[in-house]
């Protein structure tokens, strides 16, 4: 409690010291000589909040209008002279946190014999003549008119330059990839403050189209004031309110598969969870903005509620059991914002959002399961978000002070029965038959997150000097492991099993026979909350120097530290200092010439040190273990043994009678002496934030008042990057001839690792000091921050706005290259850490994406609109085919299991990873809209087609590693491809809309 009592004093005290929230510049040039006029009269003003400030251009025809609402937009009007005709450019849409230019050509008085000219819409109102920032934007009426699944913002992302949807690796992982990397390194923000599930990675909060400005995805060389990844963010602008009351009223409905066209492959739902038969979707919601006080408080509200029904199949021909079991996952999403000016300087908002987003899994399964619903789950992933922002702008300085508090909890499995141990039923012939109770395991995190900025703007003439603090503080606790109260295999006679038959879905763990012959008991031994605080601190300055009218250089520095980079060291990562520098150079009126090179360290994603705390323990035969690396070498002689292990999860077993097993703390004496296969500490290295050298160069020129062309080039070098080092991984076993394969057995590879695993009578021990110690791993594991990634790219943009004419569109071609020797923070080299041989593509690299989105007004309230999206096919990774080996194990260390993009198993002989590709995919989605009057109001009907031309695409969407096409058996020259997934098929969506 003193600690946010601290945080409220710090709120107290800089109140009236308030960094705007965004700035304009406005350059006012000499349509002849294309040189800037000074002591010109600019005017700005806003209606929709009746804002209204002029100012003087200085003598380069500068003006910088600091601290704007993002509401609306504005209207600039430099006023005539003498010497020029007043010039007049409306609709100038700012984004937060960003300094936005538009140039102000004035015609002189003595090209032209005329009385009145008044120039409106000037031509050079969007390209960026500030810095060389590699980003793109959609504003609010791109993304209301687009074909977008569920009003998922997310859905409308891979529709700007360098975002891909992204290849995961587990179902809930964020679905885009920025420069393709792993999308769990993009930073998410909301008006420029966090919005990062700062576990795993993604959004905390999934905001709706209904509650979204804008969105910018700032993916290159950008300002030092954002930071907290190597890779890109993405900054969504919030909706406010305004002195005109509107808002909508909404229904949306996807029928499913009484329209949609049939597939044989499974799809996924908002959550990234796979659906099949049975699945629709209804979605109703709510949005209204206004002023409380004219031109002084306003407010904006959204609210809306998604949900999907799923039907599963529990299917159990032993048990007579045939039955559609129907599951609801539900999404509530609610936002609130409140503006408000307390003077022509200072104004405050604060914007609360509240998301409760339940995934069902009812049982059974997509094509036939055996879960019963008595071991039906849920999972939950809610979050809340409090953000206060409070801008001052004085006479040559602007100042902001912003804090948040934010909480998500994401319960991964919520058991409908808590206390109920589970139960796995085989039949006489050991099929599995049933599964009952409890989902088996707990894994409930709570995230408490903290955050403050506090940023200065200084107008120092032709010097604008920018600095702040920012701090985030999330104090994470994991309730996770086994089940504390047991989990059983069982078997039963075939008696047993026909006196069950007739109980159908409603089988519970309690109608199991008592005298059921149980084959294994474990339960988890500690049944314990635990976690860390991680703060992250930030600082940075940066001075964009106005050279001239037309030139502007960017030089900044950062600085960030994390404390959670200390792992088991004596200390954490103290040097990430980031220089960053950029050029802009307007070469006319209508086009510049922009470039820059920078460094951008990440965070150290929190589940790195939540896995070394959980799957670790501090039991002596496991020190012993430790020790013996460190004698050995593998570990720093430093290595301090009580802060690199920890007390996690660990279960036992035990003989048992049915429903009788020991309790945990009836077996606590075996946790010293139980035997795992993997074990984790952490790291007495340290961890070493991600780094990445980034250096660009563009050009942009305004083809005319609606369209943009724009180039850039782009280089990428990452270092740093997590992945998982084996301590004591069997000895390299080579397999590069497919025509000489010796499988190696595991116990030769066992008898090859520095400490030796042994087996006798009694199972599996370690030698260790002349004794034998059980209470040891197989594999010792650290995350270490030794990866590398190569990124180069070519993007070419061309954008045109609707204007007056009846149509609009964006067309994107980007041609790039991604290599990499890790994908994960879980990324394992397949062979004694050999991390040399792993370099090769992305599993995100694409070679090819074509974008493009047109938007047609052939008559007055009829909107079409299309997205297209061409890519060529993702890497395929062609592991070993068993029925060839026997195994896909060839070299023995025990990892033929599992994501085989993350190395846990071997690639087939002779391939190297992702070695092979899929073929091209192809997407068109449609949107028609048509809205009839209603006053003055309109009722909107609308149709999206998905997947207008129902391609059967094997690549290039959003996906889970494990469950997709880029995991095959057997070499790339069998020409062998196993579809073992696609793209959704055609499908659609209406909805029906009340704008008012």
């Amino acid at each position: 409690m003193n600690y946010f009592r601290r945080l409220g004093f710090v709120i107290l005290l800089f109140g009236g010291l308030l960094q705007a929230q965004t700035d304009l510049e406005l350059t006012v040039l000499n349509l002849s000589s294309n040189q800037g006029i000074a002591d010109v009269l600019l005017v700005l003003e806003n209606e929709e909040i009746g804002y209204a400030a002029e100012a003087r251009t200085n003598a380069q025809g500068k003006v910088t209008f600091s601290g704007l609402a993002i509401v609306g937009t504005y209207t600039a009007t430099a006023k005539e002279t003498d010497d020029f005709f007043e010039s007049k450019v409306p609709g100038i849409s700012l984004r937060s946190n960003y300094k936005s230019s538009v140039t102000v050509v004035m015609l002189p008085r003595a090209d032209f014999a005329l009385d009145e000219v008044i120039i409106k819409g000037n031509s050079a109102t969007k390209i960026n003549t500030v810095n060389s920032e590699v980003s793109a934007t959609l504003s609010q009426s791109e993304v209301q008119a687009l074909p977008i699944e569920g009003r998922d913002i997310t859905r409308a992302l891979y529709r700007l330059p360098n975002v891909t949807q992204a290849t995961g690796f587990y179902p809930e992982a964020p679905n885009v990839a920025i420069n393709g990397s792993n999308a769990l390194y993009t930073n998410y923000m909301i008006d420029g403050m966090d919005n990062n599930e700062r576990f795993l990675g993604g959004q905390k909060f999934r905001i709706p189209v209904g509650f979204t400005k804008d969105i910018t995805v700032l993916t290159n060389n950008y300002s030092v004031e954002f930071g907290n990844t190597g890779n890109g963010v993405i900054n969504i602008t919030s909706r406010s309110g305004s002195n005109e009351f509107s808002g909508e009223a909404f229904f949306i409905t996807r029928p499913g598969a009484v329209i949609d066209a049939s597939s044989p492959y499974a799809q996924r739902d908002l959550s990234g969870n796979q659906v099949r038969d049975g699945f629709q979707r209804y979605q109703t919601g709510f949005a209204f903005g206004g002023a409380i006080v004219p031109n002084r408080t306003f407010y904006y509200v959204n609210a809306e509620q998604i949900v999907d029904l799923k039907d599963n199949l529990l299917n159990v021909p032993q048990l007579g059991v045939n039955e559609t079991v129907r599951g609801l996952n539900r999404f509530t999403l609610l936002s609130a914002k409140i503006d408000h000016l307390w003077s022509d300087r200072f104004r405050s908002s604060v914007r609360v959002n509240s998301g409760f987003v339940n995934i069902d899994r009812q049982g059974g399964g997509l094509e036939g399961g055996v879960t019963f619903p008595s071991a039906g789950n849920s999972q939950d992933r809610n979050s809340l978000l409090i953000a206060n922002k409070n801008i001052y702008v004085g006479d040559n300085f602007s100042s902001e002070t912003n804090i948040q508090y934010s909480r998500f909890r994401w319960n991964y499995g919520r058991a409908d029965n808590l206390n109920s141990p589970q139960v796995a039923v085989l039949d006489n012939l050991d099929n599995t038959i049933a599964v009952l109770g409890h989902p088996g395991y707990i894994f409930d995190s709570h995230e408490n997150t903290v955050q403050l900025q506090q940023k200065f703007t200084f107008d120092l003439g032709n010097h604008t000097l920018k600095t702040g603090v920012d701090i985030i503080s999330a104090d994470h606790e994991l309730f996770g492991g086994g089940n504390v109260n047991g989990n059983y295999t069982v078997r039963l006679t075939e008696a047993q099993v026909n006196a069950l038959r007739g109980r159908g879905s409603a089988l519970g763990v309690n109608d199991i026979p008592s005298d059921a012959e149980v084959l294994f008991y474990g339960v988890e031994l500690r049944p314990a909350e635990f976690g860390a605080r991680q703060t992250i601190f930030s600082a940075y300055i940066e001075d964009q120097y106005s050279v001239s009218s037309r030139l502007n250089i960017n030089l900044g520095l950062r600085y960030d530290y994390d404390n959670l980079s200390k792992g088991g060291a004596a200390q954490g990562d103290l040097n990430n200092i980031a220089p960053r520098f950029s050029f802009n150079y307007k070469t006319s009126s209508r086009s510049s010439l922009r470039g820059g090179v920078g460094l951008f360290y990440d965070k150290v994603n929190y589940a790195i040190y939540s896995d070394a705390l959980q799957q670790n323990t501090t039991d002596a035969d496991y020190q012993a273990q430790i020790s013996q690396l460190v004698s050995l070498g593998i570990l720093p002689e430093d290595t301090d043994l009580n802060a690199v292990t920890f007390d996690g999860n660990l279960g036992a077993s035990a003989e048992a009678a049915y429903l009788q097993g020991p309790t945990f703390d009836q077996l606590q004496e075996q946790r010293a002496s139980v035997f795992s296969n993997e074990r984790r500490i952490l790291s007495p290295f340290g961890y070493d934030n991600p780094m990445a050298l980034q250096a660009t160069l563009g050009y942009q020129f305004q083809i005319d008042e609606n369209t943009l062309f724009f180039v850039d080039v782009m280089r990428n070098e990452s270092y740093n990057l997590f992945r998982i080092r084996n301590l004591n991984a069997a000895a390299p076993y080579k397999l590069d001839d497919p025509d000489n394969v010796v499988v190696r057995t595991p116990a030769e590879a066992d008898a090859s690792r520095p400490i030796p695993i042994l087996t006798d009578a009694e199972g599996a021990y370690a030698e260790i000091n002349g004794e034998r110690v059980r209470g040891v791993a197989r594999n010792v594991v650290i995350t270490e921050t030794g990866g590398r990634a190569s990124y180069t790219a070519m993007s070419l943009n061309l954008q045109k706005e609707k204007g007056d004419d009846n149509y609009g569109y964006r067309l994107i071609y980007t041609l790039s290259r991604l290599m990499n020797d890790t994908e994960d923070i879980n990324f394992r080299a397949m062979d004694s850490n050999d991390f040399e041989a792993e370099w090769g593509p992305s599993i995100n690299d694409r070679t090819h994406v074509i974008n493009g989105i047109v938007y047609f007004y052939p008559v007055k309230n009829l909107t079409l609109s299309g997205a297209m999206l061409l890519q060529s096919g993702q890497p395929i990774n062609r592991i070993p085919d068993a029925a060839i080996y026997g195994t896909t194990d060839l070299n023995g260390d025990g990892r033929a299991f599992g994501d085989a993009y993350v190395g846990n198993s071997d690639r087939h002989p002779g391939e190297s990873r992702n070695s092979d590709r899929l073929p091209w995919s192809n997407t068109f989605d449609v949107a028609l809209q048509y809205d009839i009057p209603i006053g003055e109001n309109n009722l909107r009907f609308r149709a999206d087609v998905f997947n207008l031309f129902n391609a059967a695409n094997l690549s290039g969407y959003s996906n889970n590693a494990t469950q997709s096409n880029q995991i095959q058996v057997g070499s790339a020259a069998s020409g062998l491809l196993v579809r073992r997934n696609a793209a959704a098929p055609r499908q659609f969506q209406f909805t029906l809309q009340y704008l008012f």
